[in-house]
This record gives structure tokens, sequence and C-alpha cells, in this order.
């Protein structure tokens, strides 16, 4: 398997509406690892690795099917993989 990172950035109503916790959620039930962040400027940043398809599914859910959230833009950059992720976190 070649494992695929994706460093994204979502813009909307993101933060206070569970955003993070249900991202980690997610991440983990594919097996995608990382971790997600609030941002201060409102946002949330977010930094997946696993397998590209994973790691898309993700992305997507995140994008039109978080419960309380409402994302107008998810800014995508595909990075070179590292492997340093053993689990998928929550950085305060």
């Amino acid at each position: 398997m070649v494992i695929s990172r994706a460093r994204v950035i979502f813009r909307g109503r993101v933060q206070g509406v569970f955003f993070r916790a249900n991202t980690a959620e997610k991440a983990r039930s594919c097996s995608v690892r990382g971790w997600v962040r609030n941002l201060r400027d409102g946002s949330v940043e977010a930094v997946f690795e696993g397998d590209r398809t994973h790691v898309e599914e993700v992305i997507g859910w995140c994008r039109t099917s978080q419960p309380y959230a409402e994302v107008e833009k998810a800014d995508v950059k595909w990075e070179e993989a590292s492997g340093e992720f053993t689990d998928f976190d929550i950085r305060y």
C-alpha cells in the first residue's frame, strides 16, 4: 500500500460544532492517521495519512457529511507522506 498525505484547511462553520471530534472518529474508522486542530482565524486544519482512497473518503466526508458543520471551502494540499503517525489525534 502506498501511503498518501493531505493537509487540509476547512473554512466555514467548523468550530464549536464537534468538527474535530467527528473528523477524528471518521479518520480512525477509515484507518487514516494524522491530526486535526482549530486555527485562530476560525478555520480547522487537518493532516491525513493513509491509503489515498481512504484519505479522499475522509476529506469528502468532512466536506459534505459533518452533522453540525457547514464547510464552505476545503483547501487540499497533497504532500509527501512521512509515516510519522500511529493514530489520529485532536490537537489543542
